[in-house]
């Protein structure tokens, strides 16, 4: 068992709690400031035959009174909170399980990595797609040059993400810090960094609100510092379902997955088609955080990928703002 905060008991919370209690979290306490999504959170757990832990609304106050009875937290709250909550929380000597996307921008990743570096502690990023063993292989068979040489990389989701988040913290900037590009989209812009493993050069994005605050469809271009082309497309305005996908092009074969690792197929010079992966499907950010907790797998999405992921953004966002200039972002000469 271990022994955890629940910090955020959203929708999102919820989704990840069957696996998370199958696999030995044993939830302390919940920090929830929303009595309704606490009541359904422990309405959750009693379906799934836990006891109900209490609540200390207060982060400071939480830490304070549970940190040196806990051994790690999951932070499952709107992307604002995500670099103070990480924070205070490696500081109080835990481990940090962190919701998708790491930070709301460079500086942040940077000031996190400093707070890690410090204080010792993990710091996991729940992407699903970078702690997929689907993900991890295709990285490992990228780096590894047994493909050849890596030419273009293509990315694409579309979901009907407008409709399913109106009237929610999702579309408002000053939480959410950007729409389906910085939310559904983040996804694939993590696995993309992460299956590249480098960062951008260049960068130029066009994006389109749609009438609401935020971003709801984007296109970028990018290209790689080892002089890789990526093209990146998010339609976040369309049917009520999701489907996305990524295509990587290298000289001696192509990969053919999602932003979520769900699934990995190879063609190889004379294949005749492309044949799919054996490896087990990906089941939950938790799993593979309490794989990388126990020293049985490298961790495969750390703070510094959120960082590539976090620079990539903050281009996206300024070259967006100048109609499509092309940008350098931070940290390139």
């Amino acid at each position: 068992m271990t022994k955890i905060a629940l910090i955020g008991a959203g929708g999102m919370a919820r989704h990840h709690l069957p696996v998370m209690i199958e696999k030995g979290a044993d939830i302390t306490v919940i920090c929830e400031p929303s009595a309704t999504n606490y009541e359904l959170t422990l309405e959750k757990l009693e379906k799934l035959g836990v006891p109900p832990p209490p609540n200390e609304p207060v982060l400071e106050d939480m830490l304070a009174k549970y940190a040196k009875d806990l051994e790690a937290v999951f932070i499952v709250t709107p992307h604002a909170y995500h670099f103070t909550q990480a924070k205070l929380c490696m500081e109080a000597g835990l481990d940090v399980l962190l919701e998708k996307p790491m930070v709301m921008n460079a500086q942040e990743a940077i000031s996190l990595i400093d707070v890690r570096d410090k204080t010792g502690k993990l710091l996991v990023v729940a992407f699903q797609g970078g702690l997929s063993p689907q993900i991890r292989e295709a990285t490992r068979l990228i780096k590894s040059g047994e493909l050849g040489e890596l030419m273009t990389v293509n990315g694409m989701v579309w979901q009907g993400w407008k409709s399913g988040t109106a009237n929610t913290w999702r579309q408002q900037p000053e939480l959410a810090g950007g729409g389906f590009l910085f939310d559904s989209g983040a996804h694939m812009l993590n696995t993309v960094c992460t299956l590249v493993g480098e960062d951008f050069a260049t960068v130029a994005a066009w994006t389109d609100n749609r009438g609401t605050p935020v971003d709801i469809n984007g296109v970028v271009m990018g290209r790689l510092k080892s002089g890789a082309l990526v093209t990146i497309n998010g339609c976040g305005d369309t049917i009520r379902a999701m489907e996305t996908q990524i295509n990587v092009m290298l000289t001696g074969g192509v990969i053919h997955t999602g932003i979520w690792g769900e699934k990995l197929f190879i063609r190889r010079e004379g294949d005749a088609d492309y044949v799919p992966a054996n490896l087990p499907p990906m089941r939950g950010a938790w799993e593979q955080f309490l794989q990388v907790r126990a020293g049985e797998i490298p961790n495969p999405c750390p703070p510094e990928v959120g960082l590539r992921m976090a620079k990539l953004w903050d281009a996206i966002v300024e070259s967006a703002s100048k109609d499509g200039q092309p940008v350098r972002p931070l940290g390139t000469a």
